[in-house]
C-alpha cells in the first residue's frame, strides 16, 4: 500500500519584510512544503504591542493585510488554502497561541541569521520562537546585508543533518523524517560524545537509525564526534552543507521553557543554513 503524506497545517509567521518576500515567492521552497505534506497555511503577522491605537496604528494594521493578501495569491496559485491574520501583541506570543489554536502541524519564519558583526545573533522574534515554540519550527535563513536577499537553500529538506543525543525527544526529531522523507534525498546523522566520558554503543545506534533511513532510499551517513556538542555539529554542516539542521529543542536537559537547553539554542543561532528545531509534546 502506499504511504499517504499527511495533510498538514503550518503558521508562516511574517514582518511583511525584504526576506519575507523573498521566501514566499520563492516557488521550490513552496513546492518543498506541498511534498511534504503541508496543506494549508495561517499567514500572520504581529502589529507590536507598543504601536498604539489611533491613525498610526491603524494604518498600518491596514497596509500589513494588505501585504498579507498578496502572500495569500502568492500561496494560493501555488494550490495552498490560505487564512490571514493580523494580529496586535507580543509576536512570539500570539504566533504560538495562533498555532496552538489552530493546531498547526509546524511554523515557519525567516531570519536573516548571524550578523557579521555580531556572533550568535539571530532575529528577536526567531530566537524567541526557537525558545518557546510549541510546534516545530522552521528557521528559513535568508541572506544579510542586501536590499534584495535571497533563500539559502531553496530545496528545504533536500539534505538534512540530523542531531542527536539519543534522548526522548531527539528520536521525536527523528520521526520528523517520516513527512520530510518525502522532499529528502541525503542525509547526514550526526552524534558528539563527551570525551570524558564516551560511550560503547554510539555508532551502532547511529548505525540502526541510518538503516532506517535507507529503507526509504534516503541515501544516509553517520558523523561520531567528539568535544563541544554545538561546535562539533557546527562544523558538519560547514562540511556537509545541508539545507536544514534537524535536532530536538530539548534532549538530556531538564530546564524549562527560555532555557532552551545550549546546543539547540547555540545551532540556532549561529547556523549557517536553515533549522528545524522539533519541541517536546504539547502538554495538556
Amino acid at each position: 500500500m502506499a504511504y499517504v503524506v499527511p495533510s498538514m497545517r503550518a503558521i508562516y509567521a511574517t514582518d511583511l519584510s525584504a526576506a519575507s518576500e523573498a521566501a514566499i515567492h520563492n516557488e521550490t521552497c513552496l513546492e518543498c512544503l506541498d511534498r511534504v505534506g503541508v496543506e494549508t497555511i495561517h499567514l500572520v503577522t504581529v502589529v507590536p504591542s507598543n504601536v498604539h491605537a489611533g491613525m498610526p496604528g491603524m494604518d498600518l494594521q491596514q497596509r500589513r493585510q494588505q501585504g498579507l493578501d498578496r502572500y495569500r495569491a502568492v500561496m494560493e496559485s501555488a494550490g495552498f488554502e490560505v487564512e490571514t491574520h493580523v494580529v496586535r501583541g507580543t509576536p512570539h506570543r500570539r504566533i504560538n497561541g495562533i498555532a496552538g489554536t489552530v493546531r498547526a502541524d509546524m511554523t515557519i519564519i525567516g531570519s536573516r541569521g548571524q550578523s557579521p558583526l555580531e556572533n550568535r545573533v539571530i532575529g528577536s522574534t526567531a530566537r524567541n520562537l526557537a525558545r518557546t515554540t510549541v510546534v516545530p519550527l522552521l528557521v528559513n535563513r535568508v541572506e544579510r546585508a542586501t536590499d534584495e536577499p535571497e533563500i539559502r537553500h531553496e530545496h528545504l529538506f533536500q539534505r538534512i543533518l540530523y542531531a542527536t543525543d539519543f534522548s526522548e525527544n531527539a528520536e521525536r526529531a527523528f520521526d520528523a523524517f517520516s513527512y520530510l522523507r518525502h522532499a529528502t534525498e541525503e542525509a547526514t546523522l550526526v552524534h558528539v560524545e563527551s570525551p570524558k566520558d564516551p560511550s560503547d554503543d554510539a555508532e551502532a545506534q547511529l548505525e540502526t537509525l541510518a538503516g532506517r533511513l535507507d529503507d526509504w532510499d534516503i541515501d544516509t551517513s553517520i558523523e561520531l564526534r567528539y568535544g563541544d556538542a554545538a561546535d562539533e555539529i557546527l562544523a558538519v554542516e560547514d562540511e556537509v552543507e545541508p539545507a536544514t539542521t534537524l535536532l530536538g529543542s530539548r534532549g538530556r536537559s531538564r530546564l524549562r521553557r527560555l532555557m532552551l537547553g545550549s546546543v539547540s539554542e547555540e545551532v540556532v543561532a549561529r547556523a549557517s543554513g536553515n533549522v528545524y528545531l522539533v519541541p517536546p509534546p504539547r502538554t495538556a
